[in-house]
């Protein structure tokens, strides 16, 4: 093929590509281009294959590439349309994908206010005003959404509650602080296209009356940040943003980066000044929230999918999914898999088809996989044909979440998890009740004696029986769902809590404590890598490790060419 065939070319430049490189494969690419276009976008979902590049041709084809480096070889490559690091969509994803919400994301330039209109940006919102904002949160009810923040409120049903309220002033609220580890669907969404979620939060303030709209975004997202403050400049050019006859102010926060400020009432103490903690309820947010005005919030996912419902119907985004769970889903695929990246599916797709034909993770080296985020629940591969919906994850003792998926492997310890889980949100809990400031700290210091070796069987009754007082004695969704992973692992992987307690081993061998480190001799060439890279002297020159000295640093593991260094069970090395 010839370099006159291509009509474009798109370089996904999101955080995770920018992260890998593509701000210069951007630029040089520009620079060898010629006369042949080259924009940034979004995200295209596949990290694993970042920096990707999309060469569009004149017959309507496209050629991806990826892994590119900013190398005169690739980009040559590239303009020669040449066969080398070409990438497709595997097979198995592309089968059980249902691409509704991303459609445009790395597909449009997302500073660019026209790409999106193009593409039937701003058709849900011109519908939404032909109709009486009572018709706009029935069409929203009808479409059985549900809160894609993790509490899968009904959002019509919320809505409606807002536009109930007769007040000088209703307030809106985007809620983007996400702090789940392993969790970036909003901030790909915000990244790739703004306007979509700025559209849906339009939409909202139509239907429910809202005066004023914030965007409570934590500042760890410049990315997201930059393009949302471009996109609302555009808005307000258009005059998009005149709505039920009055000029709405579109203000983003910039979060400090609190997990408890993802707590709406929370979120709406720190956006009036003060201290991000949660407030008792009722009064609900929407009778009393910002400095006492009736506030409604919902989460960048759900804004996001609501331009989708107006533009097309109720009735065609209710018929995805299942009977309580309607539309698709986005889920952050992390951990031990071939390909994490950022995913949609209908919803009722089961953990199997997500983390095996879509993740790519090997069957038989998967333990467990998380969902929900740091709060979320263990559930084990034996249970993997469970679909992803709120209500079949909740019987699983797990939470649906803001979409975090992290997948654990084999070779992973289920305490060392919890306890690394609950290291997270004991740490993160704002200190106002006594259940989830204490409550959680002890849970999380019985955790740590188990993986030292220190534990008892009666600190597993004890975890067993604190968990649900923590539950049910804590002010916010934080404190009621931090014992989820205690509690998930002790009801699934108990024998490994067990062997911990009774026999001082870890199974995985991941707790250092429990573990000693072995030279194996037999292969060992004496290259005395080990002596040298080990950080406290516990390698002799005759390649003896002294367990007593030994930190599990796993340095010397790691440097070795020969792979003859092996943490093994305490006490069997003879």
């Amino acid at each position: 093929m010839s370099q006159e065939k291509i009509r474009k070319i798109r370089v996904g430049v999101a955080s995770c590509g920018v992260a890998a490189g593509a701000d210069a494969v951007l630029e040089l690419l520009r620079s060898r281009a010629e006369s042949i276009p080259v924009e940034g976008t979004g995200c295209l979902g596949h990290c694993y294959a970042e920096p990707m590049v999309e060469v569009l041709l004149d017959n309507g084809d496209s050629i991806f590439y990826r892994n590119v480096k900013a190398e005169n070889g690739y980009i040559d490559n590239i303009l020669s349309l040449g066969e080398k690091d070409r990438f497709e969509v595997p097979p198995a994803r592309k089968a059980k994908e249902l691409i509704k919400v991303l459609a445009l994301a790395g597909r449009i330039d997302p500073t660019r206010f026209e790409d999106y209109t193009e593409n039937g940006g701003y058709e849900g919102l011109k519908r939404a005003l032909s109709m009486t904002p009572a018709d706009v949160v029935n069409e929203v009810k009808l479409s059985g959404l549900r809160g894609r923040g993790g509490g899968g409120f009904p959002t019509g049903t919320k809505w409606s509650f807002l536009a109930a309220k007769d007040a000088p002033e209703k307030i809106l609220i985007c809620n983007a602080d996400e702090g789940d580890p392993g969790a970036f669907m909003d901030r790909s969404l915000m990244e790739s296209v703004p306007h979509q979620v700025l559209e849906g939060m339009l939409i909202a303030a139509y239907a429910t009356g809202a005066t004023k709209l914030f965007i409570y975004c934590r500042a760890e997202y410049p990315m997201a940040i930059r393009h949302l403050k471009i996109a609302i400049n555009q808005i307000y050019e258009h005059k998009l943003n005149v709505i039920n006859g009055r000029e709405l102010e579109i203000i983003i926060k910039e979060g400090a980066g609190a997990f408890v400020c993802g707590e709406e009432t929370a979120l709406i103490a720190s956006l009036e000044g003060q201290r991000g903690t949660p407030r008792f309820r009722p009064p609900f947010p929407t009778d009393s929230g910002w400095k006492g005005y009736p506030s409604m919030i919902n989460n960048v996912e759900t804004f996001g999918n609501v331009p989708l419902i107006l533009r097309e119907g109720a009735a065609a985004f209710a018929a995805i999914g299942t009977e309580g769970s309607k539309g698709t889903k986005l889920f952050a695929l992390a951990g031990d898999l071939k390909n994490p990246g950022l995913v949609e599916v209908p919803m009722g797709t089961t953990l199997r088809e997500i983390v095996f034909d879509i993740g790519g993770a090997d069957p038989d080296k998967v333990k467990a996989v998380q969902t929900g985020g740091p709060s979320g629940g263990c559930i084990p591969v034996e249970l993997f044909d469970t679909p992803v919906d709120y209500d079949s994850l909740k019987k699983l003792g797990a939470i649906m979440g803001s979409g975090g998926m992290i997948v654990i492997g084999k070779d992973r310890c289920m305490v060392e998890t919890a306890r690394y889980f609950l290291d997270f949100t004991h740490r993160e809990s704002c200190g106002k009740c006594t259940f989830c400031r204490v409550g959680t700290t002890r849970m999380f210091e019985t955790l740590e004696r188990i993986v030292a070796g220190k534990g008892e069987m009666a600190d597993l009754e004890f975890l067993e029986d604190i968990g649900p007082k923590i539950r049910m004695g804590s002010l916010c969704g934080l404190g009621q769902t931090a014992p989820n992973p205690v509690l998930a692992t002790l009801r699934y992987y108990r024998h490994e809590y067990e062997a911990h307690v009774k026999d001082h081993q870890c199974e995985a061998l991941q707790c250092s404590a429990l573990v000693d480190m072995y030279l194996d001799k037999t292969n060992c060439i004496k290259c005395k890598l080990c002596v040298k890279t080990c950080p406290v002297g516990a390698i002799s020159d005759d390649l003896v490790i002294d367990n007593e000295k030994c930190t599990r640093c796993n340095a010397c593991k790691d440097v070795c060419p020969k792979k003859t260094i092996h943490r093994v069970k305490k006490g069997s090395i003879q």
